[in-house]
């Protein structure tokens, strides 16, 4: 019988959805815990022995392993995951497809199916919000170019470029199997200002062009020609930018590589558009001048440079320009100024990771001591869920209390814990809600509870909200208390809202150590006595019973339940020479607190404190926290280290700082190759700093933090600025070459590519407007700090553009004129002196030579 017994148990048991109690074994062992005597012989029994003969069969439902409930009525949770090809929204509406098709068998037998949580509605909206936003940003830009221009026909050739742009994008999306979400359609409604520079500078030249006289045809080619290289120098720059991103790991790289490659494709085909169609269409429907012949283009053209000098924005711009060249030193000091303000803004920005996604979910977690019966924990939540739905910003409450795992739950060592999946109401603030929800739950649970916790979907994603402080070391003793201490000193710093402890309160445990020596004299082996013990002391499940209502899970108890320390001990094992032996016999058997949990940290023993932030600046809470856990007097070989939201923000601000440097880098190679100098590029380079100073201004003014959106918005803006200063440098370059002197080609170059550099940074500025203001509040925690980031750097660099690259650029030149100068001297010299070695030699040979000429000064 112990032998059998021994078996059964070893089987192991984890529970079932109905039990069926009772039986004994046929030798010797116990019916319901009482001993029964073996008969004395198959002969003595009249008959078949049945299964009620020796053990009691009762049919009935299984324990409670867990609760769930909607709305507080009692509730089946199903969870339901896509397949990572699958698409989101396709998936959940086949799902409530299917719901509302099972509404009718399900209202029949008074069931009703609710949706607790859903990822597809806040994907829709942020869809829909970013294509509004698209095509406000589509109609502003629109409209400055009318604005601009003053002729609809133009207009429309130059706007033709953003839904071209745009269907090659989606077209490349398509054969690369990107899909429409937050990261693309953001980077779509991004490239909406930028796909149209480059048809603005094409369209705006070529009507500077026929305003001059020229033949329609030729006027094309030639402003074509003109800035052909500048605006396909100026957009590879803006395609380099996101090269660097291609090698960005984590998180960072998985997010932003789609926007990246999104990005590029637009802007790659906003080029091929600038230099191919909109030129055709421009032959074909942008009215001209009568042409003129060539005696009296000199004429015409003069007329129409004078008009455009008596426009309004070259009357205040080209004295400002003349004030700056001929002042330059004030001018690059005030410019050097406003770099060390930059400076002095860096201390005062917010930092954070990714930032609040805006989603309408929170997640409640309620921890309990180890041991907590369900019935307590269900207790406490139900209050903790009265109080949920009573708040207007709550929409649904999903509540589950317990692990659902039975006794194996216990093994995990894990607390218990009921969790609330809030929905929000229609129109309800996230952030608003969650401070709501975290008052509504403060003071609340009962005196097994050991801690409420609020935070947002993005909580669930790696803790991208949350600060950790992991404290490690080698005696987990010391550890312990190193985190209690980091615990109790860090919830009194300014901005932790919460501060928990993954170390959970010691579990009491009855520790069974079996005497090896001791079971091997009555013939039981260790892991015998382990095995009896456990099938003693839990159901195990032997089989299933085929019933009319369905398959039945039949289980095997083997006596009574223990209810005590002594009762342990006198578990009966088996009939051994003495007698019926007990667990006590080979066991020593004792109570214990043992960690509700073990975790290790490359080897080491950790612990984790999580804190969870009051406001956006994670930055300045981290450093609050080191500063706060520094003064702690931790134990020898205790050290605690940030993680968490700070660890993910540290690590994505180096790749991208990183990511920033290389793209400045191809960004000089490629104006290398564009200018043929290696100085000029540097002097456009100068342009990138005077950015950073209204973007960091845009992002004060807005109380907008430095995150990872931000630093993509900065990286954009590289690509950017520079691509206006090669439109302007470029063309001051054409004069150069074709003898005009260095002053006037400045003013002139600049004067001409004011208007398109200005329409230019308003179109994009316009374009982001929509979605910097978050107009729809969806998708806002990517794509509003990334505006913000490009308006204020945009029209910083616009203006300093304007003023400061010329007059860099006139030193620049001037110094490459000094040396040329110089060298042209020293080959002068080299020549007259060669010269004179000819003529002496001649005369020496007693030949008459000419008179050499004397060299030139």
């Amino acid at each position: 019988g112990g032998d059998a017994a021994g078996g059964a148990g070893a089987a192991g048991a984890a529970g079932g959805d109905a039990a069926a109690a009772g039986t004994g074994s046929a030798d010797a062992g116990s019916v319901d815990g009482a001993p029964t005597e073996a008969p004395a012989s198959a002969a003595a029994i009249p008959g078949p022995v049945l299964l009620s003969d020796v053990a009691t069969i009762t049919q009935g439902p299984a324990s409670s392993t867990s609760y769930s409930r909607m709305d507080g009525h009692e509730a089946v949770a199903i969870s339901i995951t896509k397949t990572p090809d699958a698409n989101t929204v396709e998936v959940s509406h086949a799902v409530r497809d299917a719901v509302d098709d099972l509404a009718d068998v399900l209202e029949s037998r008074g069931l009703h199916a609710d949706i607790a949580f859903d990822q597809a509605p806040f994907i829709e909206e942020s869809v829909r919000g970013l294509t509004t936003e698209g095509l406000l940003g589509l109609g502003f830009a629109v409209l400055v170019i009318l604005a601009f221009l003053v002729s609809i026909r133009s207009t429309l050739v130059s706007a033709i470029s953003i839904p071209l742009s745009l269907l090659v994008a989606f077209i490349a999306m398509r054969a690369t199997g990107e899909t429409l979400n937050m990261l693309t359609l953001g980077a779509l409604t991004m490239a909406v200002g930028r796909v149209v520079d480059d048809s603005i500078v094409v369209i705006e030249n070529i009507k500077r062009h026929l305003s001059y006289g020229e033949e329609k045809r030729e006027a094309i080619l030639g402003a074509v020609k003109e800035v052909g290289g500048a605006i396909a120098a100026s957009t590879v720059c803006m395609v380099a930018v996101f090269a660097p991103i291609m090698f960005v790991g984590g998180m960072v790289g998985e997010l932003f590589r789609p926007f990246g490659l999104t990005t590029t494709i637009a802007l790659l085909a906003s080029l091929a558009v600038a230099l191919t169609i909109v030129p055709v269409l421009a032959y074909w429907f942008v009215p001209s001048p009568v042409s003129v012949d060539a005696a009296d283009q000199a004429h015409q053209r003069a007329e129409a440079e004078a008009k455009e000098r008596r426009g309004l924005w070259q009357r205040a711009y080209l004295p400002t320009l003349r004030g700056a060249l001929a002042h330059p030193v004030i001018t690059l000091v005030i410019a050097v100024v406003l770099l060390g303000g930059t400076a002095a803004m860096v201390p005062r920005l917010e930092t954070n990771f990714l930032g609040g996604m805006g989603q309408d979910t929170l997640t409640v977690t309620e921890t309990f001591e180890p041991g907590t019966s369900l019935e307590a924990q269900d207790r406490d939540a139900r209050e903790v869920e009265a109080a949920l739905g009573g708040l207007d910003e709550v929409g649904s409450v999903q509540t589950t209390v317990g692990s659902g795992g039975g006794d194996m739950a216990l093994v995990s060592g894990s607390e218990p814990t009921a969790t609330f999946s809030i929905t929000l109401a229609d129109g309800a603030n996230s952030d608003d809600a969650e401070a709501r929800v975290r008052d509504a739950v403060s003071g609340l649970g009962g005196p097994r509870s050991t801690g409420i916790s609020v935070g947002g979907m993005e909580a669930m994603m790696g803790s991208m909200s949350a600060i950790d402080l992991v404290v490690t070391g080698s005696d987990v003793t010391d550890v312990n208390t190193a985190a209690r201490a980091v615990e109790e000193r860090v919830a009194g710093v300014p901005g932790a809202v919460e501060v928990a402890t993954d170390l959970g309160v010691d579990t009491p445990a009855i520790q069974v150590t079996v005497d090896r020596l001791a079971a091997a004299a009555l013939g039981m082996s260790e892991t015998q006595v382990e095995g009896t013990v456990a099938g003693l002391m839990r159901p195990t499940t032997i089989g299933t019973l085929d019933t009319a209502d369905g398959r039945v899970d039949v289980q095997l108890s083997m006596g009574a339940s223990v209810d005590s320390l002594e009762g342990l001990r006198a578990l009966p094992l088996g009939a051994g020479p003495a007698g019926v032996l007990t667990l006590d016999d080979v066991a020593s058997v004792e109570e214990v607190m043992v960690p509700a949990a073990l975790t290790r940290v490359d080897g080491r023993r950790s612990a984790t404190v999580s804190v969870t932030p009051e406001s956006q600046d994670l930055g300045a809470l981290s450093g609050r926290l080191e500063a706060a856990v520094d003064e702690l007097d931790l134990p020898a070989g205790v050290t605690v280290e940030v993680g968490g939201a700070t660890a993910m923000q540290n690590e994505a601000f180096s790749d991208m700082g990183l990511a920033l440097v290389l793209a400045i880098a191809i960004v000089f190679i490629v104006m290398v190759a564009t200018f043929g100098s290696l100085l000029q590029p540097f002097v456009l380079l100068i342009s990138i700093p005077f950015a950073a100073t209204g973007a960091l201004a845009a992002l004060l003014v807005s109380g907008t933090p430095l995150g990872v959106p931000a630093l993509i918005g900065a990286l954009m803006l590289v690509g950017i600025v520079v691509s206006n200063a090669i439109v302007l440098i470029d063309l001051i370059n054409q004069y150069r070459r074709r003898g005009r002197a260095l002053d006037e080609a400045i003013v002139e170059g600049a004067r001409k590519r004011l208007r398109p550099i200005v329409m230019t940074a308003v179109a994009t500025v316009l374009a982001l407007t929509p979605m910097a203001l978050g107009i729809t509040g969806e998708g806002a925690f990517i794509s509003k700090p990334l505006a913000i980031v490009v308006i204020g750097g945009l029209v910083a660099s616009t203006l300093l553009t304007l003023i400061v690259v010329p007059v860099l650029y006139r030193f620049e030149a001037r110094a490459h004129d000094r040396r040329e100068a110089r060298r042209e001297a020293r080959l002068d010299a080299r020549r007259a002196e060669r010269m004179a070695a000819r003529i002496g030699a001649g005369a020496g040979g007693g030949e008459t030579q000419p008179e050499a000429p004397a060299p030139s000064a």
